[in-house]
């Protein structure tokens, strides 16, 4: 039975070693099916393709259809996005405010981002005594593991908050195969931990493959820190200073810049360089990306793809809370109105709604329906703004917080902010967030760390717990945290529900 468990555990974390990054070095073709802890790693090849697999569950929660896509859960979660797809019931039920642990978006993070952990924590226990690796390369692909397993912790502890904390691979013999929940403190301890290995491991500033890089890792530490500033751990000042100061090291590392152009946020041949520091990655005609359909108006006959589905767009009056002449909100920048007809490209259709043109891959949506975008996770405008926020909460506005949050405006050809009080340049660089970092799964988790909700009609901030989305339902307390999944909480009698569900 414990050889059964064995295999079982490795197979899971080794069947999706194919990641499709376009990069050889990225691939593995052996047969999971063959692997036990007996017979794998035990050559250095072991250890590429093990820590290949860590990553294939970052793509999970981006499958789109018909049915919605669990990416989508943070999305309408702040009140910004609407929907035309009658039959995704779990958007509707975010949306809406109507949220139960049933729903199946929260039900595939979970799943797939302790998938993720499982790999990570299988890696990072069995790399160090692969015979014959050489030892810096160990200890750089090690770095990717602490990498992924501290991305997939820090997303799992904001979306669910009290949540196991598994550090050591399970198998069916284990203590831990129905763990108990640890605190958030417990878990950002980790993740904090994780990240300090992997800045140490003598990963690369950059790669174009899209592997993990120390760009990656600092620009993940500034964002941990600033979020233990905020809500629900309130660390206030000493982490504020020290996400400012991680900032500030992937700034002052000149590696990264913001493109001069918003269509490079959906240009295929700008992946993983420049404002790109870390990104989900996908490769047309072997594994494209299938959010493309749930960006698209239902049936409006505009794209190459046959399904249409009107899954995700953002409601109208979030766009109008842009600044008039506010580059961001014009057509065709991050959003769009209208879009010529399929077989007439002559023919312009009016679109009825703001639909997101900032993940929209123009060649397969008029062409080939084979997308070769990738999904943007960290982006230098994200760490400007972190770095323009941790540094006027430590020591008010600066000449470098004011250059951070004016590169952004300046590219969205607004004013620069200037001789602002600390409280008033605090908001304007939420608002810059709101507005910038939009449909990126970034809002939502702002608000909850933050408190505080974008007002469309006022354009000021509301209290999180009592905010009232622009259609009507107001945020309650339950609202700071998504369920911890039915399933779940049957098969692990040890797990609390979350409150309010």
């Amino acid at each position: 039975m414990k050889n059964i468990a064995k295999k079982i555990g490795v197979m899971s974390a080794l069947f999706s070693v194919f990641i499709a990054t376009g990069c050889s070095d990225f691939l593995d073709e052996s047969d999971p099916s063959n692997f036990t802890v007996e017979n794998y790693f035990t050559l250095p090849a072991h250890a590429r393709s093990s820590v290949n697999a860590i990553y294939a569950p970052l793509r999970e929660p981006l499958n789109s259809g018909f049915g919605g896509g669990a990416w989508m859960m943070t999305e309408f979660a702040t009140g910004l996005a609407a929907t035309d797809l009658g039959q995704a019931v779990n958007s509707y039920f975010v949306k809406d405010l109507r949220n139960t642990s049933d729903n199946g978006y929260g039900q595939t993070y979970w799943a797939q981002y302790y998938k993720g952990i499982a790999s990570a924590n299988l890696s990072i226990e069995k790399i160090p005594g692969i015979p014959g690796l050489d030892a810096a390369e160990g200890k750089r692909i090690m770095g990717e593991a602490y990498f992924l397993r501290a991305f997939y912790y820090f997303n799992l502890v904001r979306m669910f908050g009290n949540i196991p904390l598994l550090t050591k691979p399970v198998d069916l013999l284990s203590e831990d195969l129905k763990p108990k929940q640890a605190t958030p403190e417990e878990v950002y301890t980790q993740i904090v931990a994780d990240l300090k290995m992997a800045e140490e491991s003598g990963l690369v500033w950059t790669d174009k493959s899209g592997k993990v890089t120390l760009g990656a890792v600092k620009s993940l530490l500034s964002q941990v820190y600033l979020t233990m500033a905020g809500y629900p751990l309130q660390k206030g000042a000493s982490h504020y200073e020290l996400a400012a100061k991680k900032a500030e090291e992937v700034i002052d590392s000149q590696q990264f810049k913001l493109f001069t152009t918003y269509d490079d946020l959906h240009n295929p041949t700008k992946k993983n360089i420049e404002e790109n520091i870390f990104m989900i990655q996908y490769k047309t005609q072997i594994l494209p990306g299938n959010w493309q359909v749930a960006i698209l108006p239902y049936n409006k006959n505009i794209s190459a793809y046959s399904d249409e589905t009107g899954g995700i767009y953002s409601t109208a009056d979030f766009v109008k809370s842009y600044d008039a002449a506010d580059l961001r909100a014009k057509e065709k920048q991050f959003f769009y109105t209208k879009f010529t007809n399929e077989k007439d490209r002559n023919l312009q259709v009016d679109l009825g709604g703001y639909f997101i043109y900032k993940h929209f891959d123009v060649v397969a949506q008029t062409s080939s329906a084979n997308s070769d975008l990738n999904w943007p996770v960290i982006r230098y405008a994200d760490v400007l703004l972190v770095y323009a926020e941790a540094s006027n909460e430590v020591g008010g506005p600066t000449a470098k917080a004011y250059s951070a949050v004016n590169a952004i405006r300046t590219r969205a050809q607004l004013p620069a902010l200037a001789s602002l009080s600390k409280d008033q340049l605090r908001e304007a660089v939420w608002k810059e967030r709101w507005h910038e970092l939009c449909f990126e799964n970034i809002t939502w988790f702002d608000m909850v760390r933050l408190r505080k909700a974008f007002n469309v009609t006022t354009k000021k901030f509301d209290n999180y717990v009592g905010h009232k989305f622009s259609y009507g339902p107001v945020v309650g307390e339950r609202e700071l945290l998504f369920p911890i999944p039915t399933v779940e909480l049957r098969n692990n009698a040890n797990l609390i529900p979350t409150k309010g569900y």
